[in-house]
């Protein structure tokens, strides 16, 4: 059975790692890429000790002209492109109040969270586009509670994924007739390198209810989702959001 073929950005560690290794348990190859030139050896172990085809792309989604070059090295590696998730992302430079906001940090958030990752996505969709389709193909876009749940103190990251998951809408829109699977999956308060400076803040928050689930969440637990969206399994719900939050984002009174 042909294995199918996905691209992980900001697949080297936290949630875009777990989506790599659900993924590849899954039936996928995989490529990561990630800002690092070169990836540590026991990533690429992890990836092929699940019987898959691993390769690595050094990019920084950002600069867009780096976009084609990522396309090209998963076209060389597996001939075709069956599933984007695009992970990558970061967090407030700076948390604080928002009438603070220095425009250079806006523009951070913005270029990496927002900008890069539309234009990969417009990408990554016409190579799909170019190609026979052979199996199920999605575009997997991970985003956040933040892009519905206002935080004053890092309304930059806010703001970039609210404006994420409205291209997630009109991109679903756009392949829905293509069979293409969009999708869009918020997170809620996971573990990772992300989150381990406030660790101590939330653990005190998730102790005292703001997290129905009474947990953390982690990052295996998006990866189970992300899976199960690049199935195909789930077609005919192409522009849902799936929030995977123990119930943060449930309004209650």
């Amino acid at each position: 059975m042909t294995r199918q073929a996905a691209i992980i950005t900001g697949g080297a560690r936290g949630i875009g790692l777990a989506c790599a290794e659900a993924l590849a348990d899954a039936g996928f190859d995989i490529l990561v890429a990630d800002l690092v030139d070169k990836p540590a050896d026991e990533l690429a172990a992890n990836i092929a000790a699940r019987g898959a085809k691993f390769a690595y792309a050094s990019c920084d989604i950002a600069d867009l002209a780096g976009h084609a070059a990522l396309i090209d090295a998963a076209m060389t590696a597996f001939g075709r492109i069956d599933c984007l998730i695009n992970n990558a992302g970061v967090g407030a430079v700076v948390r604080g109040d928002l009438l603070e906001l220095k425009p250079e940090n806006f523009d951070r958030a913005l270029d990496i969270n927002l900008r890069g990752t539309v234009f990969l996505s417009q990408g990554i969709a016409k190579a799909m586009l170019a190609t026979p389709a052979v199996s199920a193909r999605s575009i997997i876009t991970i985003t956040s509670v933040s892009a519905a749940m206002a935080s004053p103190e890092r309304a930059d990251y806010c703001i970039s994924k609210a404006g994420l998951s409205m291209w997630v809408k009109n991109l679903a829109l756009r392949l829905a007739a293509e069979n293409i699977g969009v999708f869009e999956v918020r997170p809620g308060i996971i573990r990772t390198d992300m989150t381990a400076g406030v660790s101590t803040k939330y653990d005190a928050l998730i102790e005292g209810g703001l997290v129905p689930a009474r947990r953390w969440g982690e990052a295996g637990d998006i990866g189970a989702v992300v899976a199960a969206l690049a199935s195909g399994k789930f077609g005919f719900s192409t522009g849902s959001v799936i929030d995977v939050d123990g119930a943060l984002s449930v309004p209650r009174l």
